[in-house]
Order: structure tokens, then C-alpha cells, then sequence
């Protein structure tokens, strides 16, 4: 069971004891993004080689996204792959990081360089945990909720936008409809991950708001949640969509008004290096043959580029206008 600093305290005794203890341990990280790195990968494997494990042993992977990326990933390389089991404890892993198979840890140049795809055996989702999550990472976790309603389907961003209020209000988080909205959310990734596993085609339309806002997340230091970052890449992309002539007129500022009402940022911070986001997006995995391409909507519940990979080209000054 693989773990970390804030969620292994809170519920690591009690999985730990409903598999029994004979048949398991707990490996735990610092929290934070900053440690989902190749160097926590080694010790991770080092420790699970010096306990004896082997090809019939099975990763656990317990806690929010960076503990599912790099739990995944140990999972995919460990003996060239064992089982692995997604119990996401935050919102942004329940709705979105834990669903999928994406696996991986970052590097100096961005976000996820290095991964595998290895899909889980199973994904827990337990709702109530949501009670002891921070609110700043509830609130993150909107930002994956109201992006795939962008995504694919306006009734549900519509259902959203109208309820955020209320699901971050008190006894929202583990209410009858934070579960509803918990639900819609993994249908819509797990049915486009369905038709394009490995990112192919239809898949890279789940990569709205995340051009930008892996790039803004690198250059923050990683001191912004992903939630954050993604929430301010979505409206920026949203912004962009619109001035190169995609996106219906008010889409920009629909998606706006969904991420404010979650009381995420939709705008760069001040001070921000404009260039710096820039260079960060030349290392991006979404990026070919050295130019930047988008997954944009073309309006609220449908993306474009069908005919193109779902994605769209997108020039530097064009890229600059929005983000000044």
C-alpha cells in the first residue's frame, strides 16, 4: 500500500487493517507534487525489492493524484508490471486522475515526461473520505468536474455551474448530490478512455485546459494545485478558442463563470513569466514536431479538430495575445 504523509495517518491503519497486516505494508511519501519524482520512484521499488515482493504482489495505491500517478507507475514497472488498485481520496482523483491508466512521475522540463499506461484492476471510490479532504482541494477538484462538461455534455456542465455553491457548502462534499455528480464525471472520462485507450484520437480532448496549465503549474514551482493551474489553462484555452475563430461567441466566458463560482483563478497570476509558460509548452507531451496544438471546444459540450486528431494548431503570437 503506497501512501502519503496527510492521507496515511487518516486512513492507513484502517485499509491496512481490513487486508490484514500479515499480508501487507505501508510505504509512505512526503505529500506534494514536488516528491512525485524519479528519485521517490527508486526508493519506492528499492524498499518493495528489499521486502520481498514480487510478480504476484499488488500495488495499493491510497490517497489523491500524485499518489496515484507514481503508484501507478511503480505498479508498471515493478517485475514489468503488477496489478495495481486506484483508491482515490481526493476529488481530483476520484473524478479524473485515478480513472484512465495514466501513470508517471515529473522531471525538470514539466508534468508526467515519464509514465506508462497500465490500468488499474480496480478504482475505489468512497465519497465519505471527501469530509477530511482541505477545502482548497475540493475546490481544485472542480476543475476536472467542469471540464468535462466543456468536454461532452452541456447538460451536465449546466447541472454543475448551477450546484458548485452548494456541494462545497457544508455537507455538499458527502451529499446524495456530490455522489450523482462524482458518478456523471467517470462515465464521461471512462467512455472516452473506452474508444482511445492510448491517446490516439478521441482521448485528447480530456487534455482541455491542460496545455497551459501544465506549463503554468511547472513554472509556479508547483506551489498552485493541478486544479488550480487546469482551471486557469481551461479559461485561457477557452479565450484562445474563441479569438482564432473555433469557438461559438460566450463560450470563453460560460466556462469563466463555472470555474469562479468553484472560486477557482481563471487568469494568470501577478506577477507571471508569460514566456516562461511559453518555453514550458514547447516540452509538453502534446506537442509535434516542435509546434503547440490544443484540445479546444468549438462550443460548451463539444470539442474540435474531429478531423484532425482533436486537435488544433495554434501559433505562438496568437498563443501570447491570450496570455497577455
Amino acid at each position: 500500500m503506497i501512501t502519503d504523509s496527510n492521507v496515511g495517518p487518516r486512513y492507513g491503519q484502517k485499509v491496512g487493517d481490513g487486508l490484514g497486516w500479515d499480508r501487507a505494508d505501508l510505504l509512505m511519501i512526503p505529500a506534494g507534487e514536488s516528491n512525485k519524482t524519479r528519485d521517490t520512484w527508486a526508493r519506492l521499488t528499492d524498499q518493495m525489492l528489499a521486502k520481498g515482493y514480487g510478480r504476484d504482489s499488488t500495488v495499493i495505491a491510497l490517497g489523491g493524484g500524485v499518489v496515484g500517478d507514481l503508484a501507478g507507475f511503480v505498479a508498471a514497472t515493478f517485475m514489468r508490471g503488477i496489478p495495481v488498485v486506484q483508491v482515490p481520496t481526493s476529488l481530483m482523483a476520484m473524478v479524473d486522475a485515478s480513472i484512465g491508466g495514466k501513470t508517471g512521475v515529473d522531471t525538470y522540463a514539466g508534468k508526467n515526461l515519464v509514465g506508462a499506461f497500465h490500468f488499474p484492476s480496480a478504482v475505489l471510490v468512497d465519497p465519505q473520505v471527501l469530509v477530511t479532504l482541505p477545502f482548497r482541494e475540493l475546490r481544485a477538484g472542480f476543475a476536472e468536474i467542469v471540464k468535462h462538461g466543456v468536454i461532452a455534455d452541456d447538460a451536465y456542465f449546466l447541472e454543475v455551474a448551477g450546484s458548485i455553491r452548494k456541494l462545497l457548502d457544508k455537507g455538499g462534499p458527502t451529499s446524495d448530490s456530490m455522489l450523482a455528480v462524482i458518478v456523471r464525471s467517470i462515465e464521461i472520462k471512462a467512455d472516452i478512455v473506452s474508444r482511445d485507450e492510448r491517446e490516439e484520437g478521441l482521448r485528447k480532448t480530456l487534455n482541455f485546459g491542460h496545455t497551459i496549465g501544465h506549463a503554468v503549474e511547472l513554472v509556479s514551482g508547483y506551489s498552485m494545485l493541478h486544479g488550480e493551474a487546469v482551471a486557469i489553462g481551461m479559461a485561457l484555452e477557452g479565450r484562445l478558442a474563441e479569438r482564432i475563430g473555433v469557438a461559438e461567441a460566450g463560450t470563453a466566458d460560460a466556462i469563466t463563470k463555472a470555474l469562479r463560482a468553484a472560486g477557482l483563478p481563471t487568469d494568470l497570476p501577478q506577477p507571471f513569466e508569460r514566456d516562461a509558460v511559453v518555453e514550458a509548452m514547447r516540452s509538453d507531451k502534446k506537442g509535434k514536431s516542435g509546434k503547440t496544438r490544443f484540445a479546444l471546444p468549438v462550443k460548451i459540450g463539444a470539442m474540435a479538430g474531429a478531423d484532425e486528431g482533436w486537435t488544433v494548431q495554434v501559433s505562438d503570437q496568437q498563443l501570447r495575445e491570450v496570455l497577455a
